[in-house]
């Protein structure tokens, strides 16, 4: 077969990519590294789509680049599958069933009273405790192996705990990725495989711009002109900008711009964080559960369809921005040592998230300690799904609640 009768066949239409990530988004429970479990079942093994060298080499890129890794790797799917109206398909598609489950339990959370209903409120918070130190027990034994990256992630906990706020967070990834290049932070991996398809430099550099601009530009609007809704994008366009190694280290970026300014309470956070848990399809639509709830306007259906547009596009400009120069780019060790030191300072600051305020906020008494560690080795020892955590949880904090 030609390299034009190739092409031809890989072509498909939107509603196709629509239904097909439209599955996915209400089946893929277990977060972003099984959503690319599912993605590779269904578009390399069952539908053919790409070869497994061309799957590895996009999803390699996809956690390469700060933002949703699951949701990138979706995005490009659809653009090489039906252009740009086939990633929009998979996005929405692969996005909104989450989103409207975590909308629902915004509006449906206010009104659980009772000790049954708030202590379930309550496992939900404390399932978040088991869920990140799971999270940071296996990105640590991955991102930082040896005693230059541990030392990265140490440092960075510090610098988070010393500048509080986005500031502290922003100086930690830059710190680590300084670090990365001066101490070089493990070994160069070889490159092999290219990414299948191209888009014009042009385009791409086009959407580098826009995503420097806006990180850069909004701030300054905000301040400028002293509204809440441009404060709102500003704030979700940061936390989604600067996601580093996986969905999970959204919470203390989300929780610097929202709950340290006082627009949602810390306990409705890790209620809602819990609850993003036991719903399929990728975490970062906990921004639509937040977006309901956000104190000052814009609230409700606004906010959530704001905060989930914002929250994933510099993850978006960023994929398409670097396509047209990600083979010569990763190519550099530099790049490479950069990016671990990045990837072992984000360890550290979803560590330091983990004590505050997650541990801090959920962990009140003897009894919530030991639920966490009953979830902790539900996930860590018996290998459950996410889902059966959040259940264990939410049962858990009810009788904690009855016994009370």
């Amino acid at each position: 077969m030609s390299a034009g009768e190739t092409a031809a066949a890989r072509r498909g239409t939107a509603a196709e990519v629509f239904a097909a990530f439209l599955k996915l988004g209400l089946t893929s429970f277990g977060g972003p590294i099984a959503h690319l479990g599912y993605f590779r079942d269904e578009f390399v093994t069952r539908r053919k789509w790409l070869s497994e060298q061309e799957y590895a080499d996009l999803v390699a890129l996809s956690q390469f680049l700060p933002g949703p890794a699951s949701s990138q790797t979706g995005f490009a799917l659809g653009l090489m599958r039906a252009s740009w109206l086939g990633a929009l398909a998979a996005f929405i598609a692969f996005t909104l069933p989450s989103a409207l489950a975590l909308v629902i339990f915004a509006y449906g959370a206010g009104t659980i009273a009772g000790p049954v209903g708030t202590g379930i409120i309550d496992g939900l918070k404390i399932v978040a405790v088991a869920i990140i130190a799971h999270a940071v027990w296996g990105m640590a034994q991955a991102l930082c192996p040896d005693r230059q990256r541990a030392t990265i992630a140490v440092a960075a906990v510090v610098i988070v705990f010393a500048s509080a706020g986005p500031l502290g967070q922003v100086g930690a990834i830059v710190a680590g990725g300084v670090a990365g290049l001066v101490l070089g932070a493990g070994p160069s991996q070889p490159v092999t495989g290219r990414i299948l398809f191209k888009v014009p430099r042009r385009v791409g550099v086009a959407c580098l711009v826009a995503f420097a601009g806006l990180l850069a530009g909004l701030p300054v609007l905000a301040a400028l002109t002293d509204t809440q809704a441009v404060a709102v994008v500003d704030s979700f366009y940061r936390a989604g900008a600067l996601v580093f190694g996986g969905g999970h280290v959204v919470l203390p970026l989300l929780q610097a711009e929202v709950v340290q300014p006082g627009w949602i309470g810390p306990d409705d956070f890790l209620a809602g964080y819990g609850a993003a848990q036991a719903v399929p399809g990728p975490l970062f639509t906990f921004a639509a559960y937040l977006g309901v709830l956000l104190g000052p306007e814009p609230g409700g259906l606004v906010g959530a369809a704001i905060a989930v547009s914002v929250i994933f596009l510099p993850g978006f400009l960023l994929l398409v921005g670097v396509l047209p120069f990600w083979d010569d780019f990763r190519q550099y060790a530099a790049a490479q040592a950069l990016m671990r030191g990045v990837n072992a300072a984000v360890v550290g600051i979803l560590g330091a998230a983990l004590y505050d305020p997650v541990f801090t906020s959920a962990i009140l008494a003897p009894g919530d300690f030991a639920l966490a560690l009953i979830c902790f080795v539900g996930l860590a020892a018996w290998k459950l799904p996410p889902w059966a955590v959040v259940i264990i949880a939410g049962l858990g904090g009810a009788a904690l609640a009855l016994i009370a």
